[in-house]
């Protein structure tokens, strides 16, 4: 009988068992032409569909319109963290950034490095366990680039601010196609996609068309949006496998019901381990303010270090893997994308409790 393993791990993370299915039985011969998609000529007309249909689901299960252009890039966010000021930044016109924790300092620095930005707003204070409120755009700034979701503290954006003429950028890796919002608000929206939609090796870029080009004629080809729109994502050889996988996941996500059947499923599923974390008596600790839960993310701590190991250990016992927190702030961390089913969820509380009963 086949082990059920239920992946909690913050990317690569789980994906759909269908999907991998699909993957699977299409492996050694993709449509008929005798050979693997790791294998056909990137400028195949059996590719070319491939990366087109990909662009095309993401545009619809966004509700984009044809102004945006859908990019599938590789380096991770980490090169669009630089790539975005080297793209957007304008001479004497700052960027404004939302501190809200690792990958929101990454963008700093990058921003830094090209030619410096203003931090608006940091949730430091608290060791960025909530999401600042408070904070002034400057009208006049290149652009504003906030991170929607972060997997290392578990917080989350509910609310996205008002930029007026101010570009918007949104770092949505690890939230990325897991809820519905107003995507046309965004102009530059950019995810690595191993976390709610395919394997490591591909990042998602959507840009608005009248951003494409504005960068400086010192910036390199490769590091130009301009080259990847151009070239409809294959300048160069792109990322065909996790492209190939993205989009299974995508029509996966489309036979689910899209954004909003997938979001009205993370909540409930965010729902039965905060239950469990609230309803605790302080056994477990829930690390990120209330009103800034994320829906992917669930951070929380024991009483001691020791405990917390002692708890993971005994949740492999059961099964559930990956639930240390990130190595640089400890705790515990339970990481419940699209594709962690709701089974999964409903196991890790009852383990939790279980756990609880034993440990008190």
């Amino acid at each position: 009988m086949e082990r059920k393993i239920y992946n909690f791990y913050a990317g690569p993370a789980t994906l759909p068992r269908p999907v991998l299915e699909k993957a699977r039985d299409e492996l050694l011969d993709y449509n008929g032409t005798g050979m693997s998609i790791m294998e056909i000529s990137h400028r195949s007309k059996d590719f070319d569909k491939v990366m087109e249909d990909a662009q095309a689901m993401v545009r619809e299960l966004h509700g984009l319109s044809e102004e945006y252009h859908v990019l599938f890039l590789q380096g991770g966010a980490s090169t669009q963290f630089a790539m975005v000021p080297m793209n957007l930044w304008i001479e004497g016109k700052l960027p404004d950034i939302l501190d809200t924790g690792t990958w929101s300092q990454k963008a700093i620095i990058e921003a830094n490095i090209f030619g410096g930005c203003n931090v608006i707003a940091s949730s430091a204070d608290k060791k960025y366990s909530y999401i600042p409120k408070d904070y002034q755009l400057n009208p006049d700034a290149s652009y504003f680039h906030c991170t929607s979701n972060n997997t290392i503290r578990g917080t989350e954006m509910k609310i996205f601010p008002d930029t007026g003429d101010v570009p918007m950028v949104c770092d949505m890796s690890s939230d990325f196609m897991s809820r519905v919002l107003d995507f046309e608000r965004f102009d530059l929206i950019y995810a690595g996609a191993q976390k709610n939609l395919g394997p490591a090796g591909t990042t998602v870029v959507i840009i608005r068309d009248d951003l494409v080009g504005n960068h400086s004629e010192k910036i390199h080809t490769m590091l130009r949006y301009k080259t990847h729109v151009d070239k409809g994502s294959m300048f160069n050889t792109p990322p065909c496998w996790t492209t190939y996988i993205c989009k299974l996941s995508m029509d996966y996500l489309k036979e689910m019901g899209g954004l909003k059947a997938v979001e009205k499923i993370n909540k409930r599923k965010a729902k039965i381990i905060y239950d469990v974390i609230d309803d605790s008596d302080a056994f477990y600790l829930g690390y990120t303010a209330k009103d800034s839960r994320s829906l992917m993310n669930v951070t929380f701590n024991l009483s001691t270090p020791e405990l917390e190991s002692k708890c993971a250990k005994e949740a492999l016992e059961w099964n559930l893997v990956g639930l240390k927190g990130h190595r640089s702030v400890g705790g515990m961390r339970a990481s419940i994308y699209n594709a962690m089913p709701l089974e999964g969820v409903e196991v890790l509380a009852d383990f939790l409790t279980t756990f609880k009963e034993s440990n008190e």
